[in-house]
């Protein structure tokens, strides 16, 4: 039986700990989220300060040069290519991951019709994220192609032997389940069966190592907001493979992504690889907001990098599983995430037949943030970054004590908010 005093001999001995000095971290909370918003940085607040009192409220306009606001997107774009193994001036910010979803996979699909007119099914999987699915629903209605949506992995390989598939679109970790796709296998065998691939990284940039370039991916998109701890709304960004960039001008042609953006040309040239992939301007204040964040990310290079954020993560949902196992046994709970390392993410999901919802709101009342996904899961993100194995072994004993207590049957309980 694991004991509290063993998680604490772990936070000891725990290489990373320093880095949750980062953050802002409210007293009497343990904050199981991150997978859906992360934590604020100590530095963004005063970050944002500067932007808004100094840069904007002092020198206006000027600051578009003076305080390279214009450079940004790319800036930080470059930042966050180290954490998912892109090159420089590869990948950008921009716009929100419903936004750059649609331009790649636009992209994509033209791709695809020029060289393989005959394929016209976009394939993706029953239970990705559902702005994914809506995304390509109207693209796959706008342009004759057919999104075909398998019910679980092990589908994916005979859904591209069929030979009629143009696009393949999968988010690397699933959101409900936490399950972690094989990027490099999965990449190979949709390029085999004459495919393209397009990556959500929305639950993969900043938890865990990511190597677009070996992997030989086609497109990926990524979310701010969540382990790249950019604040609510944060700006998303977009990669493209060098060797795709410059084929095809992407859908929304906006003045920020023409070759010469200030020339006020009635006709559009679209810039050179990863930047036509821009459109209008970039919010300069929610972009600052952002670079603060995936500066906390990059402060574990000197300690390992992504490579030590994944071993902790692992150690830290292991825990989670078997502390759930040894005193959540009897309680209705049926694992979901994947137990064996490979095919897991940062998270940890359960089903329950009956009061998940209720049960997450009666933990959130006690200090423990999860959250719920609809019909009958609830979700546990466990940021390497942020949480100490302490913090796990406190959560399941809130949790054990929910359950066997069934306080989560009273009323106030089960009272839907907007968002759950």
């Amino acid at each position: 039986m694991t004991t509290r005093p063993d998680c604490e001999r772990l936070d000891a001995e725990d290489p990373l700990a320093a880095l949750r000095e980062q953050f802002v971290l409210p007293e009497g909370k343990i904050y199981l989220d991150g997978n859906s918003l992360g934590v604020l940085p100590r530095a963004t607040a005063a970050r944002v300060a500067q932007v808004v009192q100094h840069e904007w409220g002092e020198h206006l306009i000027e600051s578009w040069n003076t305080a390279h606001w214009i450079e940004l997107p790319q800036r930080v774009g470059n930042k966050i290519a180290q954490l998912v193994g892109a090159g420089p001036n590869e990948l950008v910010v921009a716009d929100s991951t419903s936004v750059n979803l649609f331009k790649v996979l636009s992209a994509a699909l033209t791709m695809a019709r020029a060289d393989a007119p005959q394929r016209r099914a976009i394939v993706s999987e029953r239970d990705n994220f559902p702005t994914d699915l809506y995304i390509a629903e109207a693209l796959a209605r706008e342009r004759g192609f057919e999104l075909a949506l398998v019910d679980t992995p092990e589908q994916i390989g005979p859904r591209l032997a069929r030979g009629d598939v143009a696009v393949l679109m999968l988010t690397q970790v699933n959101y409900r389940t936490g399950r972690l796709h094989d990027m490099a296998a999965l990449t190979a065998a949709a390029h085999a069966a004459g495919a393209l691939v397009v990556w959500d990284l929305a639950h993969t940039a900043g938890a865990l190592p990511v190597h677009l370039k070996r992997d030989d991916a086609d497109f990926a998109i990524g979310c701010g907001y969540k382990y790249l701890n950019g604040g609510p709304g944060a700006p998303a960004f977009v990669w493209v493979h060098p060797r795709h960039a410059d084929r095809f001008w992407q859908p929304l042609a906006g003045w920020m992504g023409h070759a010469a953006p200030f020339a006020f040309d009635p006709g559009y040239r679209p810039a050179p690889g990863i930047a036509r992939y821009l459109c209008g301007t970039p919010p300069v204040i929610q972009t600052a907001a952002l670079e603060c964040g995936v500066d906390t990310v990059l402060a574990a290079a000197p300690l390992g990098g992504m490579d030590a954020l994944r071993s902790k993560s692992l150690a830290l949902t292991e825990l989670f599983m078997r502390l759930v196992g040894e005193r959540c046994g009897s309680q209705g709970l049926s694992l979901v995430t994947p137990h064996d390392a490979p095919h897991r993410g940062s998270q940890v999901s359960y089903a329950r037949a009956e009061g998940g919802y209720a049960i997450v709101q009666a933990l959130i009342a006690r200090g423990v943030v999860g959250d719920f996904r609809a019909p009958d899961i609830l979700r546990f993100g466990l940021t390497p970054l942020t949480l100490r194995f302490v913090d796990v072994w406190d959560a399941v004993e809130q949790l054990r004590q929910v359950l066997e207590s069934g306080e989560w049957r009273q009323e106030r309980f089960h009272r839907k908010a907007a968002v759950t």
